[in-house]
């Protein structure tokens, strides 16, 4: 049996839940109490019986029979048997492959394949190839080669200097003289135009007009914002004191007689009541369930 554990002490509550607890409590404890004595005795029981006779028995009927079967017959049969297999089916299997699989096939490969195609590549396929590839030589230098350099030189070269002979004179010439002569006097006038005429009223609306305006309104909107400033810190200064007036006068007419009330009135009333009343009802219904748990303690022991 397991040691009482002790209950810490708590501090003292009402007598209405001292009156349920402790019947909750007896209850319980003639319930759980059998109960609690029963399931210790079942695993004593079973403790001991596992100790005792289980666990021989299953080790004279199960662990020693099968260990002697796997030592004495089960592992020498097994290394017999490995070796019939290595020497009857392992090895004979690996020299028939090596002499009677791998021997032949690599004599059919070398004298049936190999060597026919090396003697095709270097008897018929290789001349072949070079026939060929001096003849497509041949074919591509006279009737591509020779008739494209005539092209080039009798046609396409003549052709490509009158063409640029034209076009220096009829396109670049009349162009460099419009970009000279007409051009950039236009450019420059518009640019002068430009400047004078745009240029120098934004310039001056900008600096003479819009600046200064620009400047006066912002110090304008400077001033509006600490005017609003200044009003709200004085607007608060007044209402804090707005508000310590009504403080000052609820207190002068509500707080401080409700003070001297609760101070001259109900503390001594409460005071009589808690001495005169509650502690001794409360002292006499804790001797009484003092006295009843001492009793119940003997009965129960």
């Amino acid at each position: 049996m397991e040691p009482e554990m002790r209950p810490a002490r708590r501090e003292p509550e009402g007598c209405l839940v001292a009156a349920v607890r402790l019947p909750v409590r007896i209850v319980v404890l003639v319930v759980v109490v059998p109960v609690r004595m029963l399931w210790d005795l079942l695993a004593l029981c079973a403790r001991t019986l596992h100790r005792t006779v289980l666990r021989p028995l299953g080790r004279c009927l199960l662990v020693i029979p099968f260990t002697w079967l796997w030592r004495a017959v089960l592992t020498p049969l097994g290394r017999g048997a490995g070796r019939l297999v290595q020497y009857l089916v392992v090895a004979p299997a690996v020299w028939g492959w090596r002499y009677l699989v791998v021997a032949p096939a690599r004599w059919l490969w070398r004298y049936l394949v190999v060597a026919p195609a090396r003697w095709l590549w270097r008897s018929v396929l290789v001349p072949v190839g070079r026939g060929l590839a001096r003849l497509a030589d041949a074919l591509l230098t006279y009737l591509v080669v020779a008739p494209a350099r005539w092209l080039w030189r009798g046609v396409l070269a003549p052709a490509g200097a009158g063409i640029a002979w034209l076009v220096r004179h009829l396109v670049v010439a009349p162009a460099l003289w419009g970009w000279r002569w007409v051009l950039v006097p236009v450019g420059r006038g518009t640019a002068w135009l430009l400047r004078t005429l745009v240029a120098v009223p934004l310039v001056t609306l900008w600096r003479w007009v819009l600046v200064p305006l620009g400047r006066g309104l912002a110090f304008l909107g400077r001033e509006v914002a600490a005017a609003f400033a200044v009003a709200w810190r004085v607007a608060g200064y007044v209402s804090r004191a707005a508000g310590r007036a009504v403080k000052w006068a609820l207190w002068q007419t509500v707080g401080r007689p409700a003070r001297w009330f609760y101070r001259s009135v109900c503390t001594p009333l409460g005071h009589f009541a808690r001495d005169a009343v509650w502690r001794p009802a409360r002292d006499a219904v804790r001797a009484a369930l003092s006295t009843a748990r001492r009793t119940l303690r003997r009965a129960l022991l």
